[in-house]
């Protein structure tokens, strides 16, 4: 009879800790799915502070090199945006302020797409948006030789 018991108990037990496990992990869910927030083309609205690094052609058919620089880029909420950029090769030099402008879009999962157009060529990045739009991640994914990314952070939010 004390077997029994103590069998039972401890069946009692397994029951009711992975009962309450199983709620605790139900909860944790119901509290993300509450916090999910979908993206559009309105969540990235402002001026955003770009760093960029990777490798690029150094000219038209010249030899890859590094490159590093620094952009402001503002995006009106609407798929439209304008950017000032600075950057350095270590081959090709610097190009100062470089005026450039474009379209973007956006999915309900946070990721979009950039369209950039530069005086002399076009640029395709892939982004992935975080913290609600004060913070966005860049790949550059056309032309196919540039291997570029880049971190974007909001320069003034509420």
């Amino acid at each position: 009879m004390r077997r029994t018991g103590h069998v039972g108990i401890a069946v009692l037990v397994g029951i009711v800790l992975s009962g309450a496990s199983g709620i605790r992990a139900g909860d944790a869910q119901d509290n993300d799915s509450r916090h999910f927030r979908k993206c559009s083309v309105a969540t990235l609205q402002g001026d955003y502070g770009i760093q960029i690094q990777g490798t690029r052609p150094s000219g038209p058919g010249g030899p890859m090199e590094s490159v590093v620089g620094v952009v402001i880029r503002t995006y009106d909420g609407k798929g439209a945006f304008e950017q000032t950029d600075n950057v350095h090769g270590s081959i090709s030099g610097t190009v100062p302020d470089r005026p450039g402008f474009g379209t973007y879009v956006v999915n309900a999962d946070c990721t979009g797409v950039a369209y950039l157009q530069l005086p002399t060529f076009s640029i395709e990045e892939r982004l992935v948006i975080v913290d609600n739009g004060l913070e966005l991640s860049s790949a550059t994914m056309n032309p196919p030789p540039v291997m570029v990314t880049g971190v974007h952070h909001k320069i003034h939010h509420n």
